[in-house]
């Protein structure tokens, strides 16, 4: 989740997977793909900017670098996944 601003001055997250587009007219307005649209004091770039942090965030977590030690708040953990074994068809378990 990326954390936008309302024009009012209140922060809310955001899922970035559902952003459709983004607009800037001059207020900056996320359209969501179920076609709801939220205006927020960040600028065009600076949404583009939090998207792609939190996607490097994400890339980050599932090649096990520590892109994610430095970014703020509290970080998401992936679950460990089971090895597998060969010869074994029910995934290890």
């Amino acid at each position: 989740m990326i954390v936008v601003t309302r024009l009012n001055g209140s922060a809310f997250a955001v899922n970035p997977d559902l952003v459709e587009r983004i607009q800037e007219t001059p207020d900056t307005t996320l359209i969501m793909v179920d076609g709801a649209k939220f205006i927020v004091r960040e600028s065009l770039v600076e949404v583009i900017d939090l998207v792609a942090a939190y996607r490097a965030r994400i890339v980050g977590m599932a090649y096990g670098t520590d892109a994610a030690a430095n970014a703020t708040g509290p970080q998401p953990a992936l679950a460990p996944v089971a090895p597998l074994v060969a010869g074994r068809r029910d995934g290890g378990r």
